[in-house]
């Protein structure tokens, strides 16, 4: 497939231009400093990319099968600013455009339905997370909120508590809910979830938890 990656050079946008690589599809890289881009390999194009202009992204979304976007807030300060959802607008702006139709990001499991009949301690650690980084999930909410209402074929991948663990292939998801006692997921499983949705149309228009 021809597939755009958007937040490249973070810690699941890498891992899915490098699965994707591995599994020979061709990559476009989106990122705003290609020299400080260390991405490589046959089939990688890289390009820059404006996040605020969205007429400057066309050309990245233009007769493209998919794009995934690993965007999100680094910073409180960006997620109150509502970062997540601003950029991702600009990749439906951009996308619309094009005709360009299916698009796979990032979200977080809290964004979604409580898990049924999970544990009191899973449920307690869910309240603390969602004051911890209500900014956070609210800038998330706004963003799924923006694809809901666009004309996408969208699909935005909910995982859990990220860590960095080896790509394994095991996890579980569940589509518009929660799996129980969800507690973390590797980051290299979240890009291989993203990319094993592109072709999945059980997937569109749905957020999809991922988790061990």
């Amino acid at each position: 497939m021809k597939l755009t990656v958007f937040g490249a050079t973070g810690r699941i946008g890498r891992q899915v231009v490098q699965q994707a690589l591995a599994a020979e599809h061709q990559v476009t890289a989106v990122v705003r400093d290609p020299a400080r881009c260390t991405l490589s390999g046959p089939g990688l194009e890289i390009l820059r990319g404006d996040l605020s202009d969205p007429e400057s992204l066309r050309p990245a979304v233009a007769g493209r099968d998919a794009v995934l976007s690993g965007l999100g807030a680094n910073k409180r300060a960006d997620a109150a600013a509502g970062i997540a959802a601003r950029l991702t607008r600009s990749i439906v702006t951009a996308m619309d455009a094009e005709g360009t139709r299916r698009l796979l990001v990032v979200s977080a499991g809290p964004v979604g339905p409580d898990a049924p009949d999970d544990p009191f301690l899973d449920r307690l650690t869910l309240t603390l997370v969602n004051v911890f980084f209500k900014d956070v999930y609210a800038d998330l909410r706004r963003m799924e909120s923006e694809l809901a209402s666009s004309a996408l074929d969208w699909t935005s991948v909910r995982p859990v508590r990220l860590v960095d663990k080896p790509l394994t292939g095991t996890y579980r998801k569940a589509i518009a809910g929660t799996p129980r006692s969800a507690r973390s997921i590797g980051r290299a499983d979240v890009a291989h979830a993203m990319l094993s949705m592109i072709d999945d149309a059980a997937t569109v228009k749905q957020g999809v938890c991922v988790a061990y």
